[in-house]
């Protein structure tokens, strides 16, 4: 037998921890609001005979809708047929701000579900001078409470059992709605409240026919948050008590310096430096072992199988394309694990805090800052964050402008491109400059994000006037258990992820590389041997030749050629041309194409590394192909074109509409073509 839970709680009491806890799932942890944006769904087994299905809804402070994530709230408790609706309703609170957690806990009764509170983080109750009586807190809100902690296991037992009694819980209404306002709801239950203000029709909900004006609703909706936090404060009196000095203690002095209007910026900057320096620094052994070898096995592959097509893909296309993504595993893994440190800890929501006043000018808010830091790891999640943005213009100008943040598929690209034409030195002695330089691409495309807010701010007209509500959570300890959860999981969806899209193009780029026109492309040795003819060639030097010849005039070769005027003022050539183009599929296919171009006809017992291919690849003259010209202009392009079909389908899917997902294409493809031409331009 299975009966389905449904986990409802404000952002940052746990909810997720919960859910991972029941189900064994590894789900993304988030210290901030808004990073649930969807359903989540997992099993546990309660005993021998019963399961239950959990339904992680996302977190919201009220069952009144504002933002996206409260509607789905609401859609799912409201709609019987549904496959989501619940048998029983796990609220999840947390103890440092139960009153709080309580309002939706009692909204939440008021619909008539078997509910169990569930209070999470019972391991910092004595730390910070909490007691609670377990017993008159569940008879006062009729309903069965139970203490628990996620990070010792404590009550998650207890929690299941409670789950299963769900049949013979008490579903009678907690408050008396006509105590609010007696004309008015006197005969009506919550269910018909909450339709008949949120103007919504549900299947066997009557709604009263009336003529109530949207300020009376809001007048009464007022009323009702009153009413509700009456009642919780007198519950609370007898069952809850808190030491004040204990809770005001060393978190509000480092809250008093994180948020600070200038030491909070610096030590924020501070910490991003540390993060970028780590992704060379750290990573360097690790990529240059992994570089080394996928060389190693290109060359085995290529002197052990006998000559042929496949042996060719193998060794030419394959093994270099995707060791071209798997070379910067090192650089995405310490990524991820500086981001779940800033999550887990509690650092996050105060960064929220800090850059509210930061964005206002530039028609976002602190919670628009909620997706752009999402999107250092993938745009598309970031996107979708902004569902819990309340403001209709905030959330539109929030979506357009979240694909400039550096996204973890850019890395490759900068890591390589940075390694190539920056040197690697010291600035003061201290600073890696490679480093400083990747920071200050993240830093140019958080700067590019609030232009690009500034000027939408003209052109989408404010509906609304907004204001940032945020808590700040407890400062916690990171968990290495959630900290490697996350390190794991985000790198193996980006190297599955990226993977897929790279062997196919791998694959496609070898076959348009290797073959051609049989009136040029088959006669290579002929033509090689009539343009050399009377000058002493070496075996070796007369095979490169040939195979340069081939590439030339293969298929991806003329179609390099076709393409490279429109990217010759930008400092590429065919090759590289090839490799940008391609890459707006995916950007992160842009070093294991060049792999893939670069392995195409190449011989002998060793293959050379990409990063030494590339530094050694030449133009006709003579000179670098990649110089500092080309690099920064390559940088720059990367830094703001839209090279992800995914972004492009899920921005499509969030704004319903083509126009701003059009002009955003437009835009960001404008921008990044004419900043690379002006670096090219200037620094040739």
């Amino acid at each position: 037998m299975e009966f389905k839970v449904a986990l409802v709680g404000n952002p940052n009491v746990g909810k997720t921890s919960v859910f991972n806890t029941l189900t064994g799932l590894n789900q993304r942890v988030g210290n901030y609001p808004g990073i649930t944006v969807d359903r989540k769904t997992g099993t546990t087994r309660i005993n021998d005979t019963l399961r239950a299905k959990i339904i992680d809804l996302p977190g919201i402070y009220s069952i009144q809708p504002g933002s996206r994530d409260e509607e789905l709230v609401l859609e799912t408790l409201f709609d019987p047929h549904n496959k989501f609706f619940p048998d029983v309703v796990v609220v999840v609170a947390e103890v440092e701000n139960l009153k709080r957690n309580l309002l939706l806990f009692t909204q939440i009764k008021d619909l008539g579900f078997p509910a169990v509170l569930a209070i999470n983080m019972a391991d910092r109750l004595s730390a910070k001078g909490i007691q609670i009586d377990i017993q008159a807190l569940s008879e006062q809100l009729k309903t069965e409470v139970v203490l628990i902690s996620t990070r010792t296991g404590q009550g998650i037992t207890e929690l299941k059992a409670a789950m299963a009694r769900y049949a013979d819980a008490h579903t009678g209404p907690l408050t008396r709605l006509a105590a609010v306002d007696e004309d008015y709801f006197r005969s009506m239950d919550y269910k018909s409240w909450l339709a008949r203000s949120q103007g919504a029709v549900f299947e066997g909900v009557p709604v009263p026919d009336d003529e109530l004006s949207t300020g009376d609703i809001k007048r009464l909706q007022q009323k009702e948050t009153i009413k509700r936090y009456q009642l919780i404060g007198e519950i609370l009196k007898s069952a809850y008590t808190k030491d004040i000095s204990e809770a005001t203690g060393w978190q509000a002095r480092a809250d008093r310096i994180l948020t600070h209007r200038v030491w909070g910026y610096l030590i924020f900057f501070g910490i991003m430096m540390l993060v970028f320096q780590a992704i060379f620094s750290w990573s360097a052994i690790p990529m240059d072992w992994i570089d080394e070898k996928f060389a190693q096995l290109s060359a085995w592959v290529s002197a052990t199988l006998p000559e042929g097509k496949f042996t060719g893909l193998l060794s030419e296309g394959v093994i270099p394309g995707i060791g071209g993504v798997v070379i910067f595993i090192p650089q995405i893994a310490i990524l991820f694990m500086f981001i779940a440190l800033l999550e887990e800890s509690g650092y996050m929501s105060r960064v929220v805090f800090l850059m509210d006043k930061l964005m206002r000018p530039f028609g976002l808010s602190g919670k628009s800052v909620v997706p752009l830091i999402s999107g250092v790891a993938c745009a598309i999640p970031a996107i979708m964050s902004a569902r819990n943005i309340e403001n209709t213009r905030e959330r539109l100008i929030t979506m357009l402008v979240t694909p400039f943040a550096t996204c973890s598929a850019r890395i490759p690209v900068y890591v390589i491109i940075i390694s190539l034409v920056i040197p690697d030195q010291k600035v003061l002695g201290v600073i890696g400059l490679q480093g400083l330089v990747m920071a200050l691409m993240y830093f140019l495309g958080f700067v590019a994000a609030l232009g690009g807010a500034w000027l939408l701010k003209k052109v989408v007209k404010p509906v609304t006037k907004s204001y940032l509500i945020i808590e700040m959570p407890p400062y916690r300890r990171p968990l290495a258990k959630n900290v490697l959860n996350m390190m794991i999981e985000k790198t193996r969806s980006f190297v599955e992820g990226a993977g897929k899209i790279i062997l196919a193009l791998s694959v496609l780029l070898w076959f348009l590389g290797s073959h051609g026109p049989a009136s040029t492309f088959g006669k290579a040795e002929e033509k090689v041997t009539e343009s050399f003819a009377g000058k002493n060639l070496s075996e070796e030097e007369w095979q490169d030749e040939v195979e340069g010849y081939k590439l030339r005039h293969s298929y991806i070769g003329m179609m390099g050629s076709g393409i490279e005027p429109v990217f010759r003022p930008l400092g590429y050539d065919w090759k590289v041309s090839i490799a940008v183009l391609t890459s707006f599929a995916a950007r992160e296919v842009f070093v294991g194409n060049l792999a893939t171009l670069y392995n195409i006809g190449s011989h002998g017992e060793e293959e050379t590394r990409i990063v030494e291919r590339m530094d050694r690849e030449r133009r006709p003259d003579g000179s670098r192909m990649f110089d500092l010209a080309t690099g920064a202009s390559l940088l720059l392009f990367y830094a703001f074109a839209m090279q992800c079909i995914s972004t492009i389908a899920i921005m499509r899917r969030e704004t319903n509409s083509w126009k701003w997902t059009i002009i955003q294409i437009l835009f960001m493809s404008t921008l990044a073509y004419l900043s690379a031409f002006l670096a090219y331009s200037l620094l040739k």
